[in-house]
């Protein structure tokens, strides 16, 4: 068997897992394709199968971000186990091999993940708040590796909230033999940035590979912005306690330095004074939204079960905050059963 296997869990994946199959098909690296189905109706097991996967089927209510992924790793056969969604198509014929590459940075690597790609068709707010995150996490465009010195294992998760605890598990590839140790937690959302936490304070490090892209965007509506934004900053509560400032003071600040962000960003585009003040006027209005979903989702803890499940784009009306600042696990115990 190839030496890393490519798992996705999928769902009515449509168009775009086609897309993804396709890129997939064209990797230089030889892996093995693992699927996991819970239940679609569009013909995604059927497809995955055609290009070669090995497809588990599970009920839809047996999903979970955490548990289903548990599954996939579990289930590989390979050493390496490369995460994607159903929707994130490598951007290149050498994805996987970048991914790859990025466990011989340094010792005890766990963890490596690269950046989001917007698609073509991406709306400006979208590509600029995308390209200027993951700028962000390798300011030299070049691999970078995170990892906790001893004394910081067991510093509050709330100091990790930024880039050194991000991660993400729609692209990205993962040591089993450190998940085996350190799995993901069985939670409703978050389960990458958790693992992630998991990981550094046990004493693995986790790389960012700039070249090991994926296109992947989402264009919302006015409304599943704001709940989009209501889900994440509710999964920021549950994982690091952390409130978005009510400060009416600090939002404008926020709001200002998106706006010089953005000019800045699009300084070379070359465009006219009109076409320049509606892009950033759109810019405003998408972070209003993200901002108006943000300040209720990091009071998620205050609000009724119902208005929850109705500000949520996943229909989730549950609060479910983690304790995540007990001792950390070293890397030499034995597996984790949580």
């Amino acid at each position: 068997m190839p030496e890393v296997t490519v798992a996705i869990p999928v769902r009515n994946g449509g168009e775009r897992f086609a897309g993804v199959l396709a890129a997939l098909r064209a990797q230089t690296v030889e892996h093995e394709l693992l699927v996991c189905d819970s239940g679609s109706s569009d013909g995604s097991p059927e497809l995955a199968h055609e290009h070669g996967a090995r497809v588990l089927e599970i009920a839809p209510e047996g999903f979970s971000h955490g548990g289903t992924r548990n599954l996939l790793m579990e289930a590989a056969s390979g050493e390496h186990v490369a995460l994607l969604t159903q929707d994130a198509e490598p951007a290149a014929a050498d994805w996987l091999a970048s991914l790859l590459s990025g466990f011989d940075l340094g010792e005890e690597v766990a963890l490596v993940y690269g950046p989001y790609r917007p698609r073509p068709e991406a709306s400006m707010p979208v590509r600029l708040e995308l390209e200027r995150w993951f700028a962000s996490l390798s300011l030299d465009g070049g691999p970078q590796l995170e990892r906790l010195g001893e004394s910081e294992r067991s510093c509050p998760a709330i100091e990790l909230i930024g880039r050194r605890g991000f991660f993400t598990d729609a692209n990205a590839c993962i040591a089993r033999e450190a998940w085996r140790r350190v799995p993901f937690r069985e939670v409703a959302y978050a389960e990458d940035r958790v693992l992630a936490l998991d990981m550094l304070r046990a004493g693995y490090a986790k790389a960012f590979l700039p070249g090991a892209a994926v296109l992947h965007s989402h264009e919302y509506t006015a409304g599943e912005e704001l709940r989009r934004c209501f889900d994440e900053w509710r999964g920021l509560l549950e994982v690091y306690g952390w409130r978005e400032s009510l400060s009416s003071a600090a939002q404008l600040a926020r709001l200002r330095g998106e706006l010089a962000g953005a000019r800045a960003q699009l300084a070379g585009e070359a465009l006219g004074g009109v076409r320049l003040a509606q892009a950033l006027a759109a810019v405003a209005r998408h972070h209003v939204l993200r901002s108006a979903g943000a300040l209720l989702g990091s009071r998620a803890d205050r609000l009724p079960a119902g208005a929850r499940r109705r500000l949520s784009l996943e229909g989730r009306a549950g609060y479910a905050p983690l304790e995540l600042d007990g001792e950390p696990t070293p890397i030499d115990e034995e597996p984790s059963t949580r």
